[in-house]
């Protein structure tokens, strides 16, 4: 590998400006219950913020919890406070198979994913275990997506999914949405996976 060709990406702006704020940890407080996560999940979360690792972690013990980020130094950083989370640098689609079958899945950050919707739920598809939950999140809404497109276009390739497109793409692939909210401040859509 010629490292001088490896680029980290400033991820920096998923954390947020006001860490202690009650309404912001109400909302990921709201984003890992609707998780309904169990002793003995095993729960991969895809472009986490280091805050909302740590908060998944002080709040629900799981089997496996697997962090996959396209940052090593994120990576680092989480690794480094919670030794017992598994991690693994690269993209959601070539997560190996090892970890599998999945009981949950945090798309924490879905529009920093370089692939068609269709590809991720073809990948979770084959990932997940019967009545796994998928949980699609964005802390600020569209509005703050928009901005943040705006200030990191290498990193923020894509939208949030409209209610039909989502909907559409998850039943084609075995999965049904069980709840969505899509307001100003926040962006919350859980799907539940039927083999």
């Amino acid at each position: 590998m010629n490292f001088e060709e490896l680029v980290e990406k400033d991820w920096s702006f998923l954390e947020s400006d006001n860490p202690s704020s009650k309404e912001h940890d109400k909302k990921i407080d709201q984003i890992i219950s609707a998780a309904n996560i169990a002793e003995d999940s095993k729960v991969l979360v895809s472009i986490g913020s280091e805050e909302f690792v740590d908060r998944l972690v002080d709040s629900s013990p799981c089997q496996l919890l697997l962090v996959v980020h396209e940052s090593i130094l994120s990576l680092a950083c989480i690794k480094e406070r919670h030794d017992k989370v598994k991690c693994w640098q690269g993209e959601l689609i070539f997560v190996p198979e090892k970890w599998a079958p999945l009981d949950v899945v945090f798309l924490y950050f879905l529009p920093a994913l370089p692939f068609k919707l269709d590809d991720v739920f073809k990948t979770l598809s084959s990932r997940c275990s019967p009545g796994a939950r998928v949980v699609i999140s964005h802390l600020q809404g569209r509005r703050a997506l928009e901005q943040q497109r705006q200030q990191y276009p290498d990193i923020v390739v894509s939208d949030l999914p409209e209610k039909m497109k989502l909907e559409k793409v998850a039943s084609d692939h075995s999965f049904r949405l069980k709840d969505f909210v899509d307001d100003s401040s926040l962006y919350l859509a859980v799907l539940e996976f039927k083999e």
